[in-house]
C-alpha cells in the first residue's frame, strides 16, 4: 500500500481536487484518481471530499494507493489502427485474430492491453479486464469499436447501447444464396443447452431478446454478400442468427462447421464491422465512422466475382 502526503501550494488554490492530484501524481491517470477518491482513499485535512472539491492553499491531501488487482491487464505496445480519438474516447479498427480482452488461452496480445498502452487513463474504466471497452467483437471479426477514456464517457456510451441508439453496420459473406432481398431475424439468443461454449437460438421465453436486420448486396452461385444491422448486442448474435437461416458466415467453424472451407484463405470470419455511429458523450454531436473492408474479405469477394 503506497501512502502519499501532499500540501496544496498557493498557486493551486481553487483547483479541483481530482485535476490537481492527477497533475501532482503524474503516474496516476485522472480516472484512477477519481476512482481512489470515490473509494475513500483520498482525504483533505482528514476528511473525504468529492472530485470537484475546490482546494485551498495549505490544505493537506493524503492519498492511499492500493496495488492494482492482480487480474488487471498489463499494457502492451501493440500497434492499433485508430480511426478517431479525443480526450473522451477513441474509435479503433480491430483486425481479425485479435482478442478484445483476456480470457482462457488469451492472456497477452489483446485489444485491452493495446488500449492501456495507448490510453493509460482508461485503466479501471468499465472494469480492470475491460479498460474502457464498451462493446466487443469476436476474435475472428474485424472492424470498428469505441473505447471510453473516462467513466463519464463509458456511462454515456453504455446507456446508448442499452437504449439501442448506437448504429452498427456489418458486412458479411455467407454460405448459400438467400432467396429474399432482405429480412429480419427476431429470435432469442442464449447458451446452447447441449454445447455450453456456444450460443443458440432458443425457444420463446428463454435466452435474451435479439433482433438482426439483413439485406443482400450481391449474390454468387454458392454464396451471398450481405449488409447486416444488429439492433441488439448478444454474444455471437449475427453468427447465430444467420446460421439459423441456414446461411452461416464463411469461415465460421463453430456455427458453420459442416460447410466447405472458404475458397481462398480467409484468416478469420467473413464478417466486418464497417460502420459505427453514436452521440458523442460530451459534445452531443452525432458521430459516424467507417472502416473499409479488409484485404482478406476483398480477396474473397474478388475470387467469387471472377468465378461467377
Amino acid at each position: 500500500m503506497d501512502q502519499r502526503r501532499l500540501t496544496v501550494p498557493p498557486g493551486a488554490a481553487g483547483a479541483r481536487l481530482d485535476r490537481w492530484l492527477a497533475e501532482a501524481l503524474p503516474e496516476l491517470s485522472r480516472a484512477r484518481v477519481q476512482a481512489l477518491i470515490a473509494a475513500g482513499h483520498v482525504r483533505v485535512d482528514g476528511r473525504a471530499r468529492k472530485p470537484a472539491h475546490r482546494l485551498a492553499s495549505g490544505e493537506t491531501v493524503e492519498v492511499t494507493i492500493p496495488p492494482l488487482p492482480p487480474e488487471a491487464v498489463r499494457p502492451e505496445p501493440i500497434a492499433l489502427t485508430v480511426v478517431y480519438e479525443d480526450e473522451h474516447l477513441l474509435v479503433v479498427d480491430k483486425p481479425a485474430g485479435m482478442v478484445v480482452h483476456p480470457g482462457a488461452g488469451h492472456a497477452e496480445g489483446t485489444l485491452a492491453a493495446a488500449i492501456l498502452a495507448r490510453a493509460p487513463e482508461a485503466a479501471g474504466v468499465g472494469g480492470p479486464r475491460r479498460p474502457g471497452i464498451v462493446h466487443r467483437l469476436d476474435k475472428g471479426t474485424s472492424g470498428l469499436l469505441v473505447v471510453a477514456r473516462t467513466p463519464a464517457a463509458y456511462a454515456s456510451l453504455t446507456r446508448q447501447l442499452a437504449a439501442r441508439t448506437v448504429s452498427r453496420r456489418y458486412l458479411a459473406v455467407v454460405h448459400g444464396r438467400l432467396a429474399r432481398d432482405e429480412g429480419v431475424v427476431e429470435a432469442p439468443v442464449g447458451r446452447d443447452p447441449r454445447h455450453r461454449t456456444r450460443m443458440a437460438v432458443l425457444p420463446p421465453g428463454q435466452g435474451k431478446p435479439a433482433l438482426t436486420r439483413w439485406r443482400v448486396l450481391e449474390r454468387f452461385p454458392a454464396f451471398s454478400y450481405l449488409e447486416v444491422r444488429p439492433e441488439t448486442g448478444r454474444t455471437h448474435q449475427i453468427r447465430v442468427h444467420l446460421a439459423s437461416l441456414g446461411h452461416p458466415i464463411v469461415g465460421d467453424d463453430v456455427y458453420g462447421a459442416r460447410r466447405p472451407r472458404p475458397p481462398v484463405p480467409l484468416e478469420g470470419l467473413a464478417l466486418h464491422a464497417a460502420t459505427l455511429a453514436f452521440v458523442h458523450p460530451v459534445s452531443g454531436a452525432r458521430m459516424e465512422f467507417h472502416a473499409s473492408l479488409p484485404p482478406r474479405i476483398e480477396r474473397l469477394l474478388s475470387h467469387l466475382r471472377h468465378a461467377a
